[in-house]
């Protein structure tokens, strides 16, 4: 149940899955082993009809045989998706398959998750509005209001919960038990405080049981080009204020978005919030879409649609995540967000840093290259070495292989591959300058 155990088995999966790269080669090699056969069986039959030694013939023929033991194309693929792994556990990457590994490189389209992913996911109460009209009896006073968010939010999991509470701690405010608590997803929350029905929530919400004021709206909106999330309380049918909390962005996630982009990958963002908030947080982050007010259950429609565009990664953190993920041709969870998130994606990273989405798909296209560099080299050699094995230079040059040369060749031709798949070990996954 270690996270150390769990690390350890991903990997090991990975190893042990096959990419689809590698179904080719073996399809290939399933029509190249008997086609050389064939050869070897041609090129016997051929000497001994032009009058050489059997002896000749037989050297000839198994030196196609030898020479042309697909070994450097069984080791192509396998080897550099091993080192890939490992590279990418290294650097608290962990493709959970070779699949994963191969597709991340392909992405056209990222969508990211602002709450944990694009923001730290520790957001902090900035301003705190009573309303005027409800505490006009007891003078305007922050701290009854904070008293009352403090009181409903004490039972919410969600993160501007948190924001709240922890401010209410630091300013020693009491919090007080409420019933019938309920939580409306994607909207806000309801609860009895002392005899009053209390709402909490985003505009859209409260304003459906409370008349809001012009200058309440207006703040709002003030807050929100701020890049900062109103929250609306009510107790009953009056406001009873604003409390704004802002999500600060991490220091990496400009720098990972610009790195996508360069890559040529299309960055959107997907969030809960009000457009004018999610579009603050979007330009701060310089995304290229921002797709607002979506709810937890809207997140997966949103991939469904922009998998008509291109191929997919999503990146999230959270349960409410998990669909979207699954749904993405590729998913990568954030290591601290949730089990399920994690459990959902095919890509986890470790570090919870946002700048290891690219580096990410920089060690997927690497991989890849070298894979195909592999292939090349192993269809290369026998291109090279059957002919010359069969003897089709000796009528003409004299030459003519041993198969003991032959077998030297075919070993070289493996250990040329699994070199090359080591360089990956070189690969700098953070280094943006090939992009």
């Amino acid at each position: 149940d270690t996270t150390l155990s769990q690390i350890i088995q991903m990997v090991s999966d990975a190893a042990a899955t096959k990419a689809p790269i590698a179904k080719i080669a073996d399809r290939v090699s399933g029509v190249f082993v008997p086609a050389v056969i064939t050869i070897a069986i041609i090129t016997i039959i051929a000497w001994l009809i032009a009058g050489e030694t059997v002896g000749f013939a037989l050297a000839r023929g198994i030196s196609v045989l030898v020479i042309s033991c697909p070994c450097a194309l069984g080791l192509a693929t396998p080897v550099a998706i091993m080192v890939g792994n490992g590279k990418g556990a290294k650097s608290g990457i962990l493709f959970k398959t070779a699949a994963s590994l191969e597709a991340t490189g392909r992405t056209q389209i990222v969508a990211l998750d602002k709450t944990g992913t694009i923001t730290s996911g520790e957001p902090k109460v900035t301003d705190i509005v009573p309303d005027d009209t409800f505490f006009e009896e007891i003078g305007k006073h922050a701290g009854a209001l904070l008293a009352i968010a403090a009181s409903v939010e004490a039972k919410s999991e969600h993160p501007l919960a948190k924001a709240i509470m922890e401010r209410a701690k630091t300013d020693e405010i009491a919090v007080a038990e409420v019933t019938d608590f309920s939580a409306v997803v994607g909207n806000g929350l309801t609860a009895i405080l002392a005899g009053k029905m209390i709402k909490a929530g985003n505009l859209a919400f409260v304003s459906k049981f409370v008349k809001v004021s012009d200058d309440m709206r207006a703040k709002a909106v003030e807050f929100s080009k701020e890049g900062k999330t109103p929250l609306f309380f009510a107790a009953d049918d009056r406001l009873c204020g604003i409390i704004a909390v802002a999500d600060t962005i991490k220091e990496d996630s400009p720098e990972a978005v610009r790195q996508l982009k360069n890559m040529g990958i299309r960055v959107v963002m997907l969030t809960g919030d009000n457009e004018q908030t999610a579009n603050a947080i979007g330009k701060q982050a310089g995304v290229d879409e921002v797709i607002a007010g979506v709810l937890p259950d809207g997140k997966e429609a949103v991939i469904r649609k922009l998998k008509k565009q291109g191929r997919v990664a999503m990146v999230g953190d959270g349960i409410n995540d998990a669909p979207a993920l699954t749904r993405a041709d590729m998913g990568i969870a954030i290591g601290a967000g949730s089990d399920v998130a994690i459990d959902a994606a095919d890509v986890v990273l470790m570090k919870s840093r946002l700048i290891d989405v690219p580096a990410a798909v920089r060690l997927s296209r690497a991989t890849l290259t070298n894979i195909h560099e592999n292939l090349f080299w192993a269809f290369f050699y026998n291109v090279i070495g059957i002919p010359l094995a069969a003897g089709l230079w000796y009528p003409l040059l004299g030459w003519k292989l041993n198969p003991m040369f032959g077998a030297a060749a075919m070993s070289l031709s493996s250990f040329c591959v699994v070199t090359n798949a080591l360089r990956l070990n070189l690969c700098r996954v953070y280094d943006p300058k090939h992009d």
